[in-house]
């Protein structure tokens, strides 16, 4: 059956505007690192898509090494853009990032230009793609001159391989000094792209201070921290569950006591405000607004119409932060 998207698509999502520049996003965005591999069924991962598309997400976010295998998650996107969604690629932002090992030797991975010119062709092969929309360096690279990295995204933004460029996981230092380079190459920093949730809160010491200095929006991936600010871990790690797996992202030994502690003592806020966990975690990310879009994975549709029922409800009142904040603060018999 041919896909045609749904006429209703953009009545009920929210779009937040990228730092100071003219991007929108959603507030929900959907990423593709995992479950999208080419070990998953294309069916499944057609149906995420299309049916995020249908619900008003426009940004779908990848990277080089997303899959498994690596580069395979793309070629999964690649190729239902090339089935069903081709006619609505200008209503898509699509975004991938190069930073992480993908080949052997010196150049497969890191922050050289050699390395990021060189994976972002390989992507759009993958892909399908004449350009992204938004480009990335996935880290940063401590053997690399700064000036370097940021020249290649300059580069590559001139090229029109990308509309705009980001960075991931930078620190508030090393965010200044890479805007402040590219401001003078000419090429802003659009947008950052960090681990943020109620369980980890690093980019409000600093970060979030340096993006408004500078003008970049950001989104937060990890929000949900790979399903433990959800119902699956409110009694423990089930058999099925990313924990019990073997994952490398995350393991059993992260499902301490006290965090399911402290799950269960959010989850009762939760309740009181007539979401799921993981609802009030997404509008908790996006509280103030702060932050541009919230960075979602999938496994199932399901999951993605959960989600983005969390933008029904992103207000909070100041009792309801206190108490998050004194859970999220307490010690491990008192969380």
């Amino acid at each position: 059956m041919v896909y045609v998207a749904s006429e209703q698509r953009y009545d009920n999502m929210k779009y937040n505007r990228t730092g100071r520049s003219g991007l929108k996003l959603p507030a929900i965005s959907l990423g593709l690192w995992h479950n999208f591999g080419g070990v998953h069924t294309l069916e499944n991962s057609r149906d995420m898509l299309t049916r995020a598309f249908d619900l008003g997400i426009t940004h779908f976010d990848l990277a080089n090494n997303y899959g498994p295998p690596a580069g395979s998650a793309e070629e999964t996107f690649g190729q239902v853009l090339r089935q069903d969604m081709a006619p609505y690629r200008d209503e898509m932002v699509i975004s991938t990032k190069a930073g992480y090992y993908m080949w052997p030797g010196p150049y497969g991975e890191w922050g050289s230009r050699k390395y990021l010119v060189s994976s972002l062709d390989q992507s759009l092969k993958r892909m399908g793609l004449d350009y992204v929309d938004i480009f990335y360096s996935h880290r940063f690279d401590p053997d690399t001159p700064l000036e370097e990295t940021m020249m290649a995204l300059d580069h590559i933004v001139r090229s029109g391989k990308a509309l705009y460029v980001g960075i991931s996981s930078y620190s508030a230092e090393q965010t200044r000094e890479a805007a402040r380079i590219l401001k003078e190459l000419g090429t802003p920093l659009t947008i950052h792209q960090p681990r943020y949730s109620m369980l980890d809160r690093w980019i409000e010491n600093g970060l979030q201070d340096e993006l408004d200095v500078v003008g970049a929006g950001s989104i937060a991936f990890c929000p949900l921290e790979q399903g433990v600010l959800t119902s699956k871990y409110l009694n423990g790690v089930p058999e099925d569950s990313r924990a019990a797996s073997g994952s490398q992202f995350l393991g059993k030994d992260q499902i301490t006591p006290e965090t399911v502690r402290k799950v269960r003592a959010l989850n009762q806020v939760a309740a009181t405000r007539g979401q799921s966990l993981a609802q009030m975690a997404l509008a908790w990310v996006l509280r103030h607004g702060k932050v541009t879009s919230a960075l979602i994975g999938a496994s199932r549709v399901s999951q993605i119409e959960e989600n983005i029922a969390a933008l029904d409800n992103l207000e909070f009142s100041a009792e309801e932060l206190q108490r998050i904040e004194t859970i999220l603060k307490s010690a491990p018999e008192q969380a």
